[in-house]
């Protein structure tokens, strides 16, 4: 297991893979409320990672940084060797239309059909004519197994299913980069098993770079080539599956095995427990 300081003063590799996405440095924060506080965090082309850590602790916002949706108060942010907050709005926009992005619950438009929703991009995007628009968005079904729900609603789709059709609407412009914002939570064992062995495959059909924001540590270290834990707006610890399984490290040890105290307290911060039950006595 690579702790922070370990990943510093680690030499490198013979053969170093191109970094697709890169924080460097980053600090962010609301206000006076810090979120970030000097993350650096590199993630290979072609690798699938796992952002982890407690409710709260900044995973999401991570996202947001990488999808320039908000910047950092220090710090860079590069993807593809492009800054991303200094770019205006039209870069901006044609960067991002090199992402997809599966959001929480996945989010699909309710009003729309399964075909609908996954042509959606397309339409927006491209001159494509309609008759190879067909024939992508059922190319793009066909590989999470829902071609033949092309006209369902998304009210008649199970969780697990409408999950799958997000992650058809993720990669219609095939992305180089896909963003996964929870993408397990709320699905029953087997939809879950399945979405993660499609977000793995997908990404090595494709070629596509995956970051993934997940409590699921099980799930998680199945499917995942690298992971980083964040804590309190820092990374505490980072590393392979194989290391993180083998970890010693207090903070990994209590997030992978759920133990509700540790170096992340159950209790929120309080005055002594018998000082209060003692204070009107």
């Amino acid at each position: 297991m690579t702790t922070v300081a370990d990943s510093a003063a680690a030499a490198p590799s013979a053969v170093a893979p191109e970094i697709f996405v890169e924080l460097d440095a980053v600090t962010f924060g609301y206000d006076a409320r810090t979120i970030l506080d000097g993350i650096t965090m590199r993630i290979p082309r072609g690798k699938v990672v796992a952002i982890m850590g407690g409710s709260g602790c900044g995973k999401t916002t991570i996202l947001r940084l990488i999808g320039g949706q908000i910047a950092p108060r220090a710090g860079r942010v590069t993807v593809a060797g492009q800054a991303v907050h200094d770019l205006d709005r039209d870069e901006l926009f044609a960067l991002r239309r090199k992402f997809g992005m599966l959001f929480q619950f996945g989010a699909l438009f309710t009003d729309m059909s399964v075909y609908e929703n996954v042509a959606f991009a397309m339409r927006e995007h491209t001159d494509l004519p309609e008759e190879l628009i067909r024939d992508l968005v059922l190319m793009k079904l066909n590989a999470v197994g829902l071609r033949g729900a092309a006209q369902l609603m998304p009210s008649e789709l199970s969780g697990g299913m409408a999950r799958r059709v997000a992650l058809a609407r993720a990669i219609a412009l095939d992305p180089m980069l896909v963003m996964y914002d929870e993408p397990f939570a709320g699905l029953d064992p087997i939809s879950l098993g399945v979405v993660g062995q499609l977000i793995r495959r997908l990404n090595d059909a494709l070629g596509i770079t995956s970051v993934v924001v997940t409590h699921d540590v099980y799930e998680s270290l199945k499917i995942v080539d690298y992971l980083y834990f964040v804590s309190q707006g820092r990374i505490v610890a980072e590393g392979t599956p194989a290391e993180v399984r083998g970890s010693a490290d207090m903070f990994v040890r209590q997030f992978v095995d759920g133990e509700p105290d540790g170096p992340v307290p159950f209790h929120y911060p309080a005055r002594g427990y018998r000082e209060e039950l003692l204070a009107n006595a």
